[in-house]
């Protein structure tokens, strides 16, 4: 038989992988008497361990939630998944950096050598393109509430203009059918059925003041698009087609499809042969998708449609008229004193 000290761990380990244990079970998985698992069950509880007893022919164990959060027993995976989760956390924008960059200093403290080494080695660093803003947590909790509990959520919003209507007075608080709180491109955002412009909106987490109380609960709605990906897809690229773009075009470029693929996120690339390509690909207007398909160093067949050979031509006449323009007056090298 272990040790007490050794079974008890052995005991709330079992307690924490599962929901339900019977007793003669757990006193078959330990080798000791159910007797003895009632005395253990009874330390882990003087532990502050809240573990619920089940009443039955065999009875049983669960370990439930108290007032205290106690000590945590993690195996190898779960700690390196924890790990992972609180170095992601720390840049997650939400609020919650300073508190997850003490919980994994805590986790780390107490890690045997040979996790300790594994997680050191990972390191996670933010690159984002332009800064995003951080979210009060307290605002993540509220909105987030009001999602799970489907109440009418009302809120204060920090417009990027119009901070007040036509005539000086503050604009009214929103109201809002709260129906998911997402993270897209590090920033964060709730996606709600307005009531008073009776359609569906975005809005940005960071330019939330919640009020309250919150609002009467309310029936969930179809979301357009059927996901909430492929809504956000639609709203940011300001189209409510299914392709998800309002231009979309196609070319042939002389250049390997795997050149092109790292480039193009959600287009089509095709290899037709040796050093040439079939993109399909979608954009805001057609000159920003002959745009960012010229930025290929490459010759450029266009297939489809006539608006984005138009736009090519456009953006030739416009890039030969700039050349010109440059080239008139040649700018001096300014000289070191």
């Amino acid at each position: 038989m272990p040790k007490t000290s050794a079974r008890l761990l052995a005991l709330l380990s079992l307690l924490q992988a599962r929901r339900d244990w019977p007793g003669t079970l757990l006193a078959e998985r330990l080798d000791v008497s159910p007797r003895t698992v009632r005395r253990d069950i009874d330390r882990l509880r003087e532990l502050g361990y809240p573990i619920v007893t089940s009443k039955g022919p065999d009875g049983g164990y669960r370990l439930g939630a108290g007032t205290q959060l106690p000590p945590l027993l993690f195996d190898d995976e779960q700690a390196v998944a924890l790990t992972v989760a609180l170095r992601i956390a720390t840049t997650a924008g939400a609020g919650i950096e300073e508190a997850a960059a003490r919980a994994l200093n805590t986790v780390r403290q107490v890690m045997p050598a040979r996790l300790r080494h594994r997680i050191d080695t990972l390191q996670v660093t933010a690159v984002e393109r332009y800064p995003a803003p951080r979210v009060d947590s307290d605002v993540l909790m509220a909105i987030s509430a009001a999602v799970h509990a489907r109440e009418v959520l009302r809120f204060d919003y920090q417009a990027a203009s119009r901070p007040e209507t036509d005539d000086g007075t503050p604009i009214p608080p929103r109201r809002v059918e709260p129906h998911h709180l997402v993270t897209r491109g590090g920033r964060w955002y709730v996606v709600a059925w307005d009531l008073d412009r009776d359609d569906w909106r975005t809005y940005r987490a960071d330019r939330i003041t919640p009020r309250t109380p919150t609002g009467p609960r309310f029936t969930p709605r179809e979301l357009p698009g059927g996901t909430v990906a492929t809504f956000l897809a639609r709203t940011f690229s300001g189209t409510t087609g299914s392709d998800g773009w309002p231009c979309r075009g196609e070319v042939i470029l002389d250049l390997p499809a795997a050149e092109v693929s790292p480039f193009v996120h959600d287009g089509v690339v095709e290899e037709l042969g040796p050093g040439r390509c079939r993109l399909v690909l979608g954009s805001w207007s057609w000159p920003a998708l002959a745009a960012t398909i010229g930025r290929f160093d490459a010759d450029i067949e266009v297939v489809s449609p006539a608006e984005l050979e138009a736009a090519f031509a456009r953006l030739a006449h416009r890039y030969a008229r700039a050349a010109a323009s440059g080239s008139a007056t040649p700018h001096a090298t300014p000289q070191a004193t």
